[in-house]
């Protein structure tokens, strides 16, 4: 068991990580059992630290500075976490705890061995499966979902979703033209392959794509998905699509007039990937180029064709199918978003590393076989190379428990251009390295960046993305904001004073963040000042509801509330009369956007100050 002082040393060097967590703990709360049972859950881990008594300076967290508060009771202490850890789960867990002296001042340490595979998943009882299986995802506690059973329960030998048996499906649901396509592909791959003389039925069976129920074959979920018939795909998945969506401008329905257009592709996976990719790339802007000598012009897709394709064939592949939601292509002026449903399996920080892993393993194993998609890892790597090879910045990849989504974006910028250089040394004299400069390009083009997104665009690490944020930070270029690994940055006072008249609109971009940002600051000082304030009738029923309404009504008033307006979660807890917004996000907002309920208005990132709540669009 380790030291006080060798883990207070490693979170001044390394700041809170996946094994040590600080806390300054007045009381054994909820907050010290989520970690507990992180660290008992999380696969591979071998456990972790609590310290504590120790707490983040937060006039100096940028860096990484711990001020050691100490317990007072660490007798008190010590005996509710042991109690607690053996009655709050639904087995017991019995930590190692020891009291030291830090600085003069008491502290304790508190060592959660993980749990048995047999064991898994821990869960806290109050709050049952998923959500009480917490994991813990880098230095958070994240609550568990329907994909982290799978992982949890690995030790049971669980069988992962795509192979299990649609009771309500026979074999008149499969396609027959879908299962040729697969014959036609895998024949040019292997024309010698034994499955090609098989029936229809064996060749389903050994594809995992069907099974027998007692003497009936019936299909999987990967069958209907890979071969389904139309109808069968409407019946037994009625919101597996894929949508292509239209943005006009860099924001989400930033014309309420002319909102967006969309195309729907529902169709079995091998024609829907093809007619994915050939509306992306047929709709995505053309460069126009007359290369010396040649009679006829050149069209050229903005992104290289093969990345189009990596990413849809990625976002199909990993998807989380338990979860009742379209795949979504998102075609901004400057970019183009594709948005999955299901978080990424792989730590965020192993993306583009060699070695896979999928929820859907059947799916990935047929697509595979026909040369559609690889199973080594190195998708994301090979997107990355290729948008480096035609000057773009590299893509950024977010994985996200709440929403439980996975977002990946191509920015359409060709990388330091005359314009771009131009626009560098009006910012500042200082010497800007090329990981720098793509830093600011990126924020120039989305209005902010965090840690994560300037180790993609720049394949690094976490402290060299760190050293160099805080370098642009002191240049005055960026602005930190929040704390710890909810840290980000947007245009600082620099970046915002050196926007001339004549920048065009992607340079605006800045400058109409940090306006937001200051209408937001101006907002919060009094949630009830805003521009406008809702309908007699709307207040009307808040009044009725009373100070302690019923889940169901409160959350209807909610999404109404989000109906008239996008709203912050200040702007909700002033109308609702609430004193803690906090409280308001933690228990309805956060949930009711995992349900589907309410979406976010800025959801490439979570914690935005300008963050707002909206109802969800059908459409």
């Amino acid at each position: 068991m380790r030291s006080a002082e060798d883990l207070l040393q490693e979170l001044i060097s390394l700041d809170e990580s996946h094994r040590i967590e600080a806390k300054r703990c007045t009381q054994v709360d909820r907050s010290v059992m989520e970690t507990v049972c992180a660290f008992s859950n999380e696969p591979g881990l071998g456990g972790g630290y609590l310290l504590l008594g120790v707490v983040r300076d937060e006039q100096d967290f940028f860096k990484n500075a711990y001020t050691v508060s100490g317990i007072s009771n660490p007798d008190k202490i010590q005996s509710d976490l042991v109690s607690q850890c053996a009655s709050v789960f639904n087995r017991p867990i019995r930590p190692r705890v020891s009291v030291e002296e830090l600085n003069g001042k008491t502290v304790v340490v508190v060592y959660v061995p993980e749990a048995a595979a047999t064991d898994k998943p821990v869960y806290l009882t109050n709050f049952g499966l998923p959500r009480g299986a917490f994991r813990r995802i880098g230095p958070t506690d994240q609550e568990g979902s329907e994909d982290d059973l799978i992982a949890l329960y690995s030790g049971h030998q669980m069988d992962t979703y795509d192979g299990a048996v649609l009771s309500d499906a026979d074999l008149d649901d499969i396609d027959p033209q879908a299962l040729e396509d697969y014959r036609a592909q895998r024949k040019q791959i292997n024309p010698d392959a034994e499955e090609l003389s098989w029936s229809n039925g064996d060749l389903l069976r050994s594809l995992g794509c069907a099974k027998k129920e007692g003497e009936v074959l019936k299909p999987t979920v990967a069958g209907i998905l890979l071969f389904g018939t139309s109808m069968a795909l409407r019946r037994c998945f009625p919101m597996m699509r894929i949508d292509y969506i239209r943005v006009p401008g860099r924001k989400w329905v930033e014309n309420p007039e002319h909102r967006f257009d969309t195309l729907e592709i529902r169709a079995p996976m091998f024609t829907a990937i093809r007619r994915a990719t050939n509306t992306v790339r047929d709709e995505l802007l053309q460069s126009f180029s007359l290369p010396e000598g040649a009679l006829a012009r050149e069209d050229e897709s903005t992104l290289p064709q093969r990345v189009i394709r990596e990413a849809i064939v990625n976002a199909v592949m990993h998807r989380s199918y338990r979860i009742h939601g379209a795949i979504q292509i998102i075609r901004y002026a400057n970019r183009l978003e594709i948005r999955n449903p299901g978080h990424s399996i792989k730590a965020e920080e192993q993306l583009g590393e060699p070695g896979s892993e999928t929820r859907n393993p059947r799916i990935a194993a047929v697509l595979h076989e026909v040369n559609i998609a690889e199973t080594k890892g190195s998708g994301i790597r090979a997107m990355r190379e290729m948008m480096l090879a035609n000057d773009l910045l590299p893509p950024t990849f977010e994985s996200s428990r709440r929403p439980d989504q996975f977002v990946a974006t191509f920015l359409f910028h060709h990388f330091l251009g005359p314009d771009d250089l131009a626009w560098l040394r009006r910012l500042t004299t200082e010497a800007i390295s090329d990981e720098e400069a793509r830093a600011l390009v990126f924020v120039r083009e989305l209005g902010a960046i965090d840690n994560a997104a300037y180790r993609a665009i720049n394949s690094t690490d976490t402290l060299n993305a760190s050293g160099h944020l805080r370098r642009l930070r002191d240049l005055e270029l960026l602005q930190m904001k929040g704390s710890g690994s909810r840290t980000y940055y947007i245009p600082g006072p620099k970046f915002v004073a050196n926007q001339t008249p004549s920048s065009d609109n992607t340079h605006q971009l800045a400058t109409n963040t940090h306006q937001s940002l200051a209408n937001t600051h101006q907002l919060l000082q009094n949630p009830l000042q805003g521009n406008a304030t809702p309908s007699e009738d709307l207040m009307a029923r808040i009044r009725s509801a009373g100070s302690k309404p019923r889940r169901d009504v409160l959350r209807s008033i909610i999404v109404d509330l989000c109906a008239w307006q996008p709203s912050s979660a200040r702007e909700l807890a002033g109308w609702l009369g609430r004193t803690d917004h906090k409280h308001l996000v933690r228990e309805h907002l956060t949930p009711m956007v995992r349900d589907g309920l309410l979406e976010y208005t800025i959801p490439e990132m979570e914690n935005h100050p300008d963050q707002r709540y909206t109802t969800v669009n059908d459409e």
